[in-house]
């Protein structure tokens, strides 16, 4: 069932009445870039125009300082929108969480205008930390999205792209520690630190061959010794893996542990591994995916062909996580920004240019269509109510 002309309308006005209060909102977070769970003004700057606009609100969602929950309507269909706000450290909004938060505060203001004749409650998530420590999982953890039919949000990129393919990723941090001497006077005495990384960086390289298609790795030290002149005695570093999936990334982890513990191994160092909560692949749901690309296209976006889609690249997101649990959808917008990519300087700077504008604005209608599409379609409706339902029975293994 196609969503009437009227509830588009609706949705639209909502969005352009608010684009000024948007496109403020996004250039105050660009403006304040705040990383991992430090996020207060972000949170609060999103939270308070949403509270402003109607929406009962409530702070510290699921124990987390910076997370937030806003709502509005009281229909059996829960759409979640969430606004993601961390910025990178040294880079600010390079990978664009300003556009991210204000797109999806505009779908919201866009859905709670049509709330009633949907019977939709409309849910705005804040959820800090997706760059670095998985807010999402942590809310998922602490049943934030227990009530969520469907979750969305439209993240920023050089190109649209409806259907990407974030890996799932594992984040492991590798300590050796040996033991210090004088480097010219006793280095027999000394047990190498570093020597021990280097192994292990060599292992990882020369293992890379062999990795599987989509697996991935890349790290840095973080400590490599203090002084030349004394051999180092405790070093680190941090590694990012990612695969296709969860299960390839079991096996990558598999392989990366043994390269670390043969650094130990070949100097004599002992060595521990630690790691962070894990982000699964990215899993769509198909209705959405298909219904936000309809929107897409009736407002113009330049869309590459499903084809080119699965061949073009992408990096990871606790989203993730959220689409093994519930019917997920998070296509990137491109925001015109040439040869600039995310996580690069230029590519913040493009964060807040017009182009992101049109992106912020038009994210939010389609986020709106595609979420009316699902709640107006019967069938949907019913599939999304019917595994709410199930994941919220007790003793059900994805709850």
């Amino acid at each position: 069932m196609r969503i009437p002309p009227r509830t588009k309308r609706r949705c639209g006005a909502a969005v352009n009445r608010a684009e000024e209060k948007l496109l403020a909102l996004s250039r105050s977070i660009h403006a304040e870039p705040e990383t991992a769970f430090q996020e207060h003004r972000s949170a609060a700057k999103v939270a308070g125009l949403l509270r402003d606009e109607g929406f009962e609100v409530e702070s510290g969602a699921g124990g987390l300082e910076t997370a937030f929950t806003a709502r509005f309507g009281g229909g059996p269909l829960t759409v979640g929108l969430c606004a993601e706000y961390d910025a990178l450290p040294g880079l600010g909004h390079a990978c664009g969480h300003n556009i991210i938060a204000a797109s999806s505060a505009g779908a919201a203001l866009a859905l709670r205008d049509v709330a009633d004749e949907l019977g939709i409650t409309v849910l705005v998530i804040g959820t800090p930390a997706e760059e670095e420590g998985g807010g999402k999982i942590a809310l998922l953890e602490a049943g934030v999205f227990d009530d969520v039919s469907m979750s969305m949000l439209v993240h920023p990129a050089p190109e649209d792209n409806c259907a990407p393919r974030p890996l799932a990723l594992l984040e492991l941090e590798v300590r050796y520690t040996g033991r210090p001497s004088h480097s010219a006077l006793a280095p027999h005495l000394g047990v190498n630190a570093a020597d021990a990384l280097t192994v292990a960086e060599v292992a990882v390289g020369v293992g890379r061959q062999h990795f599987e298609p989509r697996q991935q790795v890349h790290g840095i030290v973080t400590r490599g010794g203090q002084v030349p002149n004394v051999v180092p005695a405790d070093t680190r570093a941090l590694y990012n893996l990612r695969a296709a999936d969860m299960e390839s990334l079991g096996r990558l982890e598999s392989r990366i542990r043994a390269c670390f513990e043969a650094g130990a191994v070949a100097t004599g160092c002992t060595h521990e591994v630690l790691s962070t909560p894990a982000y699964a692949e990215l899993a769509h749901d198909a209705f959405l995916s298909e219904a936000y690309r309809a929107a897409a296209t009736e407002l113009g976006r330049p869309l590459v062909s499903r084809e080119a889609e699965r061949d073009m690249p992408t990096g990871s997101t606790d989203m993730g996580n959220v689409s093994r649990a519930l019917p997920a959808l998070q296509p990137s917008i491109g925001i015109d920004s040439g040869d600039a990519v995310n996580h690069q300087p230029e590519f913040a700077a493009a964060c807040v240019a017009p182009g992101a504008d049109r992106a912020l604005v038009q994210g939010a209608v389609a986020l709106a269509w595609t979420a009316a599409q699902a709640a107006h379609d019967d069938e949907t409706r019913e599939r999304l109510l019917t595994h709410q339902a199930q994941r919220r029975a007790p003793g059900d293994a994805t709850a």
